[in-house]
């Protein structure tokens, strides 16, 4: 090779390595920390030796179809027999002792909300159990300041959720959280200060919360001991008015052809299933769906995966860049007819179920999503989601919602985040859509394939004190 040619070639790939590094400063890597079951943090607000709260360590995070999943999406959370996970009456006395009052400030402030707002605000949250290793914004205390940092949360972790299915406060130690604001593809986890990378760790597994469109009147969770099991709890109730349901009975996937992707995901959590795709990229609302995988007619357990192929109004990618036009589904051992006499098994994993392979769960993850309080992580809807400590239990900006139709729900009252059927008759939101902000939460009938008077199973207490 002639000298020229040789200093040719490193020109070239001098500007090549020019050009990869610009990308990257453009979108650069989000550091997030990880935080592991049962590892106390460095800083907290409260000390987690106090009893405040009780993780759980068997819980292994579930596979998901796309890492941003909505807070109303079926089985996104989990819960237990066992009472008392998170004691919201103990945090409340410590924030609002005087003698915590620059500490209660500094949280207050985290949440937007007024220091003696703190009580009405914690009477509105409701403890779950997270089922996947789920991304946060943090905050520790320090030098009587919160100081925010990007997070990873073990699944097991106790956590307090919003009214539309946000982490707001992580148990143990009573930090507040607020949505990942960084892109969900490009983070580099960080697994320190005795955080060590734990069994069943899958890059692919983590997730963030968007908000549901509308308030929540119930969260339908999967019990993380018996997952045959639903727990459908009352937004901010802390288990004793728990209802079950039984999330082994088959779901019907509806007609989605020549919907739009947020009307179908919405009539998807209708019925007790969650809208799932392909790849990094969240289709638009618009996004026309073409086909489903399983096809419709296909009968599911309560929160498996439906797999939308979408075409036309784009993508946005969970750093908000726009994608390719079309989403294809994944290969998926479901059938692809709909079923006659013997139901086809799901081959896409929905919330219901568990990949840590502990006895009794299926391989069924919930879908992500990222939240929608201020700073929301990939794909963020933009302000629909209420900020603590309004005038008001009204949302300062509601999402916006698809156009009317028979499934859509309408205004009136808080709806549930799935279509479990406690009774009363369950209520659902859907995911965000284009829709003109209402003023007010809105219900819907339950969908076609989940009956209105369906009666809790008998599989578990009808009431009962729950994590």
């Amino acid at each position: 090779m002639t000298l020229r040619a040789f200093m040719h070639r490193i020109t070239v790939l001098a500007i090549f390595s020019l050009l990869l590094s610009g990308c990257e400063k453009g979108n650069p890597l989000t550091v997030v920390k990880a935080v592991a079951v049962g590892v106390p943090s460095l800083a907290p607000f409260f000390e987690e030796n106090s009893g405040l709260g009780r993780d759980t360590t068997t819980v292994r995070s579930q596979p998901v179809q796309g890492s941003l999943q909505q807070g109303d999406t079926p089985g996104l959370y989990g819960g237990s027999k066992q009472p008392t996970i998170c004691d919201v009456a103990k945090l409340e006395r410590f924030l609002t002792d005087p003698g915590n009052h620059q500490k209660a400030q500094a949280w207050a402030g985290v949440l937007n909300v007024g220091t003696d707002e703190i009580p009405e605000y914690l009477h509105r949250l409701t403890p779950v159990l997270l089922r996947h290793d789920t991304l946060v914004k943090n905050h520790d205390y320090k030098k009587e300041k919160a100081v925010p940092y990007n997070s990873l949360l073990q699944a097991g972790i106790s956590i307090l959720v919003d009214e539309q299915g946000l982490p707001a406060v992580k148990c143990s130690c009573g930090n507040p959280l607020r949505p990942f604001e960084g892109d969900t593809g490009r983070i580099s986890v960080q697994f320190e200060d005795g955080n060590k990378k734990w069994a069943g760790y899958e890059r692919e597994s983590v997730v963030a919360v968007k908000p549901a469109p509308r308030e929540l009147a119930r969260i339908a969770l999967v019990d993380l001991q018996e997952p045959a099991r639903g727990i459908s709890r009352p937004v901010g109730s802390t288990g004793e008015k728990d209802t079950t349901f039984n999330t082994k009975k088959r779901r019907t996937v509806p007609d989605l052809a020549g919907t739009t992707f947020a009307r179908a995901s919405r009539v998807l959590i209708d019925a007790g299933l969650a809208a799932g795709y392909a790849g990094q990229g969240v289709p638009s609302d618009g996004a026309k769906v073409t086909a489903t995988d399983p096809p419709a007619g296909a009968e599911l357990p309560f929160g498996q995966y439906v797999m939308l192929t979408v075409a036309g109004g784009g993508t946005s990618t969970s750093g908000g860049e726009s994608g390719p036009t079309t989403t294809p589904p994944p290969p998926s051992s479901e059938a692809k007819t709909p079923p006659k006499s013997t139901p086809p098994k799901s081959g896409s994993s929905g919330p219901s179920g568990s990949s840590g392979g502990r006895p009794g769960e299926s391989s069924s993850p919930p879908p992500s999503s990222s939240s929608g309080r201020p700073g929301v992580s990939s794909s963020p809807p933009s302000s629909s989601s209420r900020t603590p400590g309004s005038a008001s239990p009204e949302k300062s900006s509601s999402p916006p919602s698809p156009p009317p139709s028979t499934a859509s729900p309408q205004t009136g009252a808080p709806v549930t985040s799935s279509a479990p059927p406690p009774p009363p008759p369950a209520t659902t939101s859907a995911p965000a859509t284009r829709e003109p902000p209402s003023s007010a939460p809105a219900t819907t009938e339950p969908a076609a394939s989940e009956p209105a008077t369906t009666e809790p199973a008998t599989d578990g207490p009808s009431s009962t004190v729950a994590a």
